[in-house]
C-alpha cells in the first residue's frame, strides 16, 4: 500500500478587483473571467478575477480541492493556496466562482485524498467471484502544505472473499493523520461464497419417533350404534 506526494504545485493567473456584487460577476463571465476570493487566516479577504479556462483545466485534471495551487497576482505577488469552494452554473455546470485559502508555513490543512486500488485482475477474492466493495473513494486527513498525498494505492491481490481494509492497513507519511480517529473500513471483498461457508451444514431429521417414545394412539373404532328405541 504506497502514498505519493505532489511535489510541485500548478499556476494561475489573477488580477485583484476592488469591485463585487452581481453585475461584476456577470461583466467578468462576459469576459470570460470569473470572480474568487483568498482568504488569509487573521488577513482581510482579496477579491481576484481568473480566467475561466484556465480554473476549469486545472478543475478536470483532478484532486482541484487538494493541489497546492500558485496563484500569480498582477501586482508581482505570488501567493501559494489551496481551492477551498466552487460554486457551478445549476444550467452549464460551468464554474462560476471559486474560494482559495492563503497557505503559510506551520498550517495544517484539511484535504480529501483519493484511494486507488491494484491487483484487481490477480485478487484472490475476485477470482473465486467475489466483489470489490469500495467503501471510501476518499479519505480526509490533516497534513502540512508540503505533504499534501496526490492519493493512497492499495494491493488487494492477497485478499480473500470476506477480507477488508482499514486505514490503519494503510502506511501513512509522517504528519498525515485521519480526521477520523476510529479504524474505520476503507474496502470489503464481498461475495456469497463466504457466506455459504459460514453458514453451518443443515441436518435433516426423520420423521419418525424417538426411541422409546409413546406411538401415536390408534384411531378410534366407530362406535357401535345405539339400540333403537322399543317399540
Amino acid at each position: 500500500m504506497t502514498t505519493t506526494t505532489a511535489k510541485t504545485a500548478s499556476v494561475l493567473q489573477a488580477s485583484i478587483r476592488n469591485n463585487s456584487g452581481k453585475g461584476v460577476a456577470r461583466a467578468l463571465r462576459r469576459e470570460g473571467k470569473i470572480p474568487g476570493v483568498l482568504y488569509g487566516k487573521g488577513q482581510t479577504p482579496i477579491s481576484i478575477s481568473l480566467n475561466l479556462k484556465e480554473v476549469a483545466m486545472e478543475f478536470t485534471r483532478g484532486r482541484f480541492r487538494s493541489r497546492l495551487i500558485d496563484i500569480n497576482l498582477d501586482n508581482n505577488q505570488t501567493v501559494k493556496a489551496l481551492p477551498k469552494d466552487l460554486q457551478f452554473n445549476p444550467v452549464t455546470d460551468m464554474i462560476e466562482h471559486v474560494d482559495f485559502i492563503k497557505v503559510e508555513a506551520g498550517m495544517q490543512l484539511r484535504v480529501m485524498v483519493p484511494v486507488k486500488f491494484a491487483g484487481q485482475d490477480k485478487s484472490i477474492g475476485i477470482k473465486r467471484g467475489g466483489v470489490l466493495n469500495i467503501v471510501r473513494h476518499e479519505i480526509e486527513f490533516f497534513c502540512a502544505p508540503d505533504a499534501i498525498p496526490t492519493h493512497f494505492e492499495i494491493n488487494i491481490q492477497n485478499l480473500d472473499i470476506g477480507s477488508s481494509v482499514h486505514i490503519k492497513d494503510i502506511a501513512l507519511p509522517t504528519g498525515v493523520t485521519p480526521t477520523i480517529k476510529r479504524n474505520f473500513t476503507i474496502a470489503t471483498i464481498a461475495g456469497r461464497r463466504a457466506e455459504e461457508e459460514a453458514k453451518p451444514a443443515e441436518t435433516t431429521v426423520a420423521a419418525t419417533p424417538a426411541a422409546g417414545a409413546a406411538a401415536p394412539a390408534a384411531a378410534k373404532k366407530d362406535e357401535p350404534k345405539k339400540d333403537e328405541k322399543k317399540k
